[in-house]
């Protein structure tokens, strides 16, 4: 007789693997619109009259749009359920990805990538809630933080695909643009099949269905939890209340000292590169490329060490190392350093970065019960898309005015600042079921009782 487990203790499976493909093409896709727009940009300006404050705004259109797309695609994913929401934002995607390629000035673009931008935000909380309620419990941290992988891939592959489309000539900005509709389609396709959370529906007073669909995924003798979902209604303050504003405040601000200085040099790289005096004209296109998939080298070592030594110290270093990185090359800036040594300084930045990077996956997922994990993933991803919207729009003019050097010490000091906070806030969550991960703002003493309570009824 099969020993009764839940869908926590189960070992990995081609399932989670298929669960992890639908969840990561919302990274991969983000990646890919924001990158693509950094290689098309610099195409459009020779052929379209833009001032500087109109290629800010074609640079922040989709960070803005993904504001307004979180906070209320995050909700509408608690309210009428994730796999819903997950087409519903591919159709969106489409559709105005391929609506680009037939604009006629800049500020159709700037709506067009606003729109975008909604539906990639509503994106992101439906990947992170599916993922984390389908994951097994010791992996969980490296299959959330995994999706942050594809993020950089995406980002990379959008470089290669606009350096390859240079050739095409004076419209290739257009397929540039376009191009995203070609992985948006295909994920669309791929998600037809994907099951509903069992968690959600449990959530929502649907047991019967939820344990369907569990059962037959992994077998009669599999559970969905050993505590009970209660059936909780969604409502939008609840992340503020008992004790979970805090986490919002702690993961709002990491994710956001991680991320202006990530899309602000990620946005104007090629521009960064040529003021270090490595231009071409088509160099540091693919110099941008290569650079973002040396990243992913950081990703490998990190995933492991998330599960093997914690949350926290894979969170708070490689915080301080690229903050020191940045103030490094911010002080060789001008003096004509060799490009090996800029490179090697980028990537050492670039790797731990994105190491650091798996955490906007993990700890807001882990730390939010299932009414509002939607809800509250979709708040701060909106949140912090703002404040690296507000970075990347003035990067350009920082970087004019100022010069390069100031621009990468400001960077390096958010970088510091996210060290200080995750070093006195980050908690640790791992091996903890999402139950007790989620109750963390309780006390110990109350998660312990909990803890040996059901231990004891097994």
């Amino acid at each position: 007789m099969n020993k009764v487990r839940t869908m926590e203790e189960m070992p990995l499976s081609g399932f989670h693997y298929k669960m992890f493909t639908y969840a990561s093409g919302s990274t991969f896709i983000d990646g890919y619109i924001i990158g693509i727009i950094a290689v098309a940009l610099s195409v459009m300006k020779t052929q379209l009259d833009m001032s500087l404050t109109m290629m800010g705004l074609i640079g922040t259109a989709t960070l803005v749009g993904m504001f307004v797309g979180g906070t209320i695609g995050g909700y509408l994913t608690d309210m009428i359920g994730r796999k819903s929401m997950f087409l519903i934002d591919m159709l969106i995607m489409a559709i105005v990805s391929i609506l680009q390629f037939f604009i006629n000035d800049p500020m159709q673009l700037v709506i067009l990538r606003f729109i975008l931008g909604i539906a990639v935000g509503a994106d992101y909380p439906i990947a992170g809630a599916l993922m984390a309620e389908f994951s097994p419990r010791k992996h969980r941290g490296a299959l959330l933080g995994g999706l942050n992988a594809f993020w950089y891939i995406g980002y990379a592959i959008s470089y290669l695909v606009g350096y390859f489309l240079l050739s095409v000539g004076d419209t290739s900005w257009r397929w540039m643009l376009a191009s995203s509709a070609v992985p948006v389609i295909l994920m669309l396709l791929g998600r037809l099949n994907m099951p509903e959370s069992p968690r959600w529906l449990a959530n929502k007073g649907r047991e019967k269905e939820a344990n369907a669909i569990v059962q037959n995924i992994f077998g009669d003798h599999v559970i969905m939890s050993d505590e009970q979902e209660t059936k909780v209604k969604t409502s939008f303050l609840d992340m503020f209340r008992n004790g979970y504003g805090k986490w919002v405040f702690f993961v709002t601000a990491f994710w956001a000292l991680q991320v202006i200085p990530t899309f602000g040099i990620g946005t104007y790289i090629p521009e960064i590169f040529a003021q270090f005096g490595f231009a071409d004209g088509k160099k540091e296109y693919l110099g941008s490329a290569i650079i973002n998939i040396v990243y992913l080298v950081g990703l490998i070592p990190a995933l492991y060490l998330i599960e093997k030594s914690g949350r926290r110290p894979t969170l708070i270093w490689p915080f301080f190392i690229s903050s020191i990185s940045l103030f490094i090359l911010g002080a060789t800036s001008g003096l004509n350093k060799p490009f090996v040594f800029i490179l090697v300084l980028f990537i050492i930045y670039g790797t731990f970065n994105t190491a650091m990077g798996a955490h906007p996956w993990i700890y807001p997922n882990e730390l939010f019960p299932t009414h509002i994990r939607g809800t509250t993933m979709g708040f701060i991803t909106g949140v912090t898309r703002i404040t690296s919207s507000i970075g990347t729009f003035l990067f350009p003019s920082i970087l004019a005015n100022y010069g390069l050097s100031v621009t990468l010490y400001i960077c390096g000091a958010l970088f510091f600042l996210g060290f200080l906070i995750s070093l006195f806030m980050a908690p640790e969550t791992k091996n903890m079921s999402l139950a007790e991960t989620s109750s963390l703002n309780k006390g110990a003493t109350q998660r312990k009782e909990s803890f040996v309570m059901r231990k004891t009824v097994k």
